[in-house]
């Protein structure tokens, strides 16, 4: 029973009631409440980090290791506590998309703010806890202790208030992006690339356009509780063409990488994600329906929100094809050290 609902809970964000939250062990409802299923954006930034490590010849295991499960645990942190702040600032009362990707246990009455903090101070204790392993590793690196500071910042300050200042959408391309796998590679190489950050940016960019869908979905409710995203700043319309270019942009990125040689011609790969932009890109030059397309899933992961739907499953086909394309291209440079320089 245990372990089919951790299985459960690390694939989907399951839906349950108080019944059975009763009868969940401790682990089960940490995972529930984290919502672990979306860790694997951070996971795959991770990867990411220490691919990019191999391919340079600078990869060592222990400190990836500590890296990942420090970040994944820092993106657990900061799902905790942003539903801690959206339930005190009253986001969750009445919002119907909230319950699109899992429970808010507080809001529903599955636990107590208490309770919810107790699993936010424990899982950001061990974050920090590993944060500072990794900066007494190699003689005390002040560079791991601005990473971890900046990280730490993005974790308390996200939900409130850069969400609230049009400045969420920006966030999370850092984080997913430069800090993440930008500065886990530094974590690994205790090296800091500029071209990895830039390297780094098609798949950001890729979890940047599922942030930027689900608040073109929420920009009528959003700016009802006066959260001043991007969308609500700036319209739907002109959303949606952003939207559209942070999906094509990742492909001229990639283009260039391979034309400059920095990277072989492994990452074309990505070229595999293109029947899954073809399905999800036509949405985006219209206006969002007002009722459920036909057709369109319903309910959890589906309508009533619609961009973020089609953005995850495009940036999940990109995403993978991108990893696997850095996966080749880390193997061609250690088979073949001399190729496509």
């Amino acid at each position: 029973m245990k372990i089919a609902m951790w299985k459960k809970a690390v694939q989907i964000i399951p839906s349950v009631t108080k019944e059975t939250w009763a009868t969940l062990d401790i682990v089960s409802k940490w995972l529930i409440s984290s919502r672990a299923a979306v860790l694997v954006m951070t996971f795959t930034s991770a990867a990411l980090a220490g691919l990019f490590a191999l391919r340079d010849g600078g990869f060592r295991f222990l400190p990836w290791l500590i890296m990942t499960i420090a970040l994944m645990l820092g993106h657990a942190t900061n799902n905790l506590f942003n539903d801690y702040t959206d339930y005190v600032r009253g986001v969750d009362k009445d919002n119907y998309f909230r319950t699109m990707y899992g429970p808010q246990p507080v809001a529903h009455g599955l636990m107590t703010t208490r309770q919810l903090l107790g699993f936010f101070w424990v899982t950001g204790a061990v974050v920090l806890c590993l944060a500072t392993v990794l900066f007494a590793m190699d003689g005390w690196d002040p560079v791991i202790l601005v990473l971890a500071a900046i990280g730490a910042a993005f974790v308390l300050l996200y939900t409130w208030p850069l969400k609230y200042l049009a400045l969420g959408e920006l966030s999370v391309l850092v984080v997913w992006g430069p800090l993440m796998i930008g500065g886990g590679y530094y974590a690994i190489t205790r090296h800091w690339s500029p071209v990895v950050v830039l390297a780094s940016a098609p798949y950001a960019l890729g979890v940047t356009t599922v942030i930027f869908g689900k608040h073109i979905d929420k920009a009528k409710l959003d700016r009802e509780k006066g959260i001043r995203t991007l969308p609500v700043l700036i319209g739907e319309g002109a959303s949606r063409w952003i939207v559209i270019v942070l999906m094509l942009l990742p492909y001229l990125i990639v283009g260039t990488l391979i034309g400059v040689r920095y990277f072989t011609p492994a990452p074309a790969l990505v070229l595999l994600a293109l029947p899954a932009l073809v399905k999800s890109l036509p949405a985006f030059f219209r206006p969002r329906p007002e009722t459920r397309p036909e057709g369109f899933p319903d309910g959890q992961g589906g309508w009533p929100l619609y961009f973020a739907p089609l953005a995850f499953v495009y940036t999940r086909s990109f995403g993978m094809w991108f990893l696997l394309g850095i996966a080749a291209e880390a193997a061609l440079r250690i088979l073949f050290p001399g190729f496509w320089r």
